[in-house]
């Protein structure tokens, strides 16, 4: 774990204590701080680690605390922690937040930061699979990976790859990212934000920490669509719009196959260019790069019907290059949604031969896909949309999981919404 002294001495709050709050803890009383903990769950309460007082922020005395750590999941617009902190005068912040603290104790590196609305993390997964293709220390974290705090800290040279979602950059003050990149920004989280300008004002607060001499890849197209701020006016940093590959080479990747995806090898290749890496090593890693868990994950091939999870597409603007993948589809959709709408869908609705929709969407986007023709139906869980599909698919067909919704209502996140999937798939094959 990351063990500085940068903590030692100070007082903390950490509230929650799954699997990065329990990171952040062992590493804050490693360092030799003072922690107060707490979990709503009784279970993780008991599990606390020695050395740690049991306290709930809501309750305890917060005056003299260095800082309260919480989870990106704490909605900070209605989670009343937030006024309780700034009636003390306490800094609400993040791990992440403690990694920058801690950055100057450790062996000299570098970061790479990526945020964006989509295609974050394969970029991210991507950057790291060129570094060790080149054989860079690396270590990916953040919103993606193992807790950044309960690694183990990189020997001199090495790259951290931080995947940022913009309730993590909310919570984060003095990262300054070495290279920082922006994949896009579309409406997203709307229910956290008050509007869509606020939403992008947090993706643009990694490059405003940014020091002048270091690199900032942006979606210059979003910029200039006015999708994202114009990042200028800040005077910070060097920017740079991200460009797009040769037409052609992408066929050599094959995990990285879409326009989407070409545009995410465009980022990572941008981005490993600035941190050095030979260009022959760099297409070295694009055509090496395995693809991540969840996303466009070729699950299971039976009688001739290819299984697709694509679990991590929780809006609907990453669920249309999935849609544009494939010629014929039977369509798994829906869940928490985050929009009232699939407008970013309707350029490949002629792709889709059947829709089956789940969760708390499953009504409205049963009526919104009817409305535009296609053959859909409300059959409210993934288990019986699975069956359903399976039933009408023919050979050369596609059976596709890209839900365009978060996966709150029925699952504990998309993992476990692309495992009950595979899982689902796996019945099928067992019983053909």
């Amino acid at each position: 774990m990351i063990v500085s002294p940068a903590f030692a001495g100070k007082r903390y709050a950490v509230l929650g204590l799954a699997r990065s709050g329990l990171a952040t803890v062992l590493s804050l009383v490693a360092s030799g701080a003072e922690v107060t903990a707490w979990d709503s769950d009784e279970a993780k309460r008991a599990v606390a680690p020695a050395g740690v007082m049991l306290g709930d922020p809501m309750e305890i005395e917060l005056t003299g605390f260095d800082g309260i750590v919480v989870s990106p999941g704490v909605p900070l617009n209605t989670h009343p922690i937030a006024a309780r902190a700034k009636v003390a005068g306490v800094p609400v912040i993040g791990d992440i937040e403690l990694f920058a603290q801690a950055r100057a104790s450790l062996p000299e590196h570098k970061v790479v930061a990526i945020t964006g609305t989509n295609g974050k993390s394969t970029t991210t997964a991507l950057i790291h699979h060129i570094l060790e293709t080149a054989g860079v220390p690396t270590m990916m974290g953040g919103n993606i990976g193992l807790p950044i705090l309960g690694q183990e800290p990189l020997p001199a040279g090495g790259v951290y790859v931080l995947e940022l979602s913009s309730f993590q950059i909310d919570l984060t003050f003095t990262l300054d990212a070495d290279v920082a990149v922006l994949t896009n920004i579309t409406p997203d989280h709307l229910d956290r934000y008050d509007g869509f300008e606020a939403y992008a004002a947090s993706k643009m607060r990694l490059f405003e920490m940014q020091s002048r001499d270091n690199v900032a890849l942006v979606d210059w197209n979003a910029v200039m669509a006015g999708l994202a701020p114009d990042p200028h006016p800040s005077g910070r940093g060097t920017y740079f719009g991200i460009n797009p590959m040769e037409r052609g080479m992408q066929a050599q990747w094959p995990a990285l196959q879409g326009p989407h995806n070409a545009e995410n090898a465009a980022a990572a290749y941008q981005a490993c260019s600035w941190l050095g890496i030979d260009p022959n090593v760099i297409e070295q890693g694009l055509r090496t790069y395995p693809g991540l868990p969840h996303r466009m994950q070729r699950v299971a091939e039976i009688d001739g019907v290819l299984y697709v999870n694509d679990s991590k597409a929780t809006n609907a603007t990453s669920t249309a290059p999935a849609l544009g993948a494939y010629p014929r589809i039977h369509w798994i959709l829906g869940g928490k949604r985050k929009t009232d709408d699939l407008d970013a869908c309707k350029p490949f609705y002629g792709h889709v031969v059947s829709a089956w929709t789940i969760g708390e969407a499953a009504e409205l986007f049963e009526r919104i896909l009817l409305e535009s023709g296609i053959h859909a139906r409300n059959v409210g869980t993934l288990d019986r949309a699975v069956k359903q599909a399976a039933q009408i698919a023919r050979p050369g067909e596609v059976v596709l999981l890209s839900p365009a919704c978060a996966s709150y209502d029925q699952f504990r996140d998309y993992e476990a919404r692309g495992d009950a999937f595979r899982a689902a798939v796996a019945m099928l094959g067992s019983e053909a």
